[in-house]
């Protein structure tokens, strides 16, 4: 479903999503995704 996003975009989405407080099963499918790809995001927060 999010494969055409690079990481930085599905990170970023994720974050927004999070902080806007979408829909669960919205933020839900990112972190999957996120967990698919590898994507540490204690990592990626602590680059931001």
């Amino acid at each position: 479903m999010f494969s055409s996003l690079s990481n930085k975009v599905l990170v970023d989405t994720y974050f927004n999503a999070v902080k806007l407080e979408l829909d669960e099963d919205f933020i839900k499918l990112l972190e999957e995704e996120i967990d698919r790809r590898g994507i540490q995001l204690d990592t990626v927060e602590r680059m931001a």
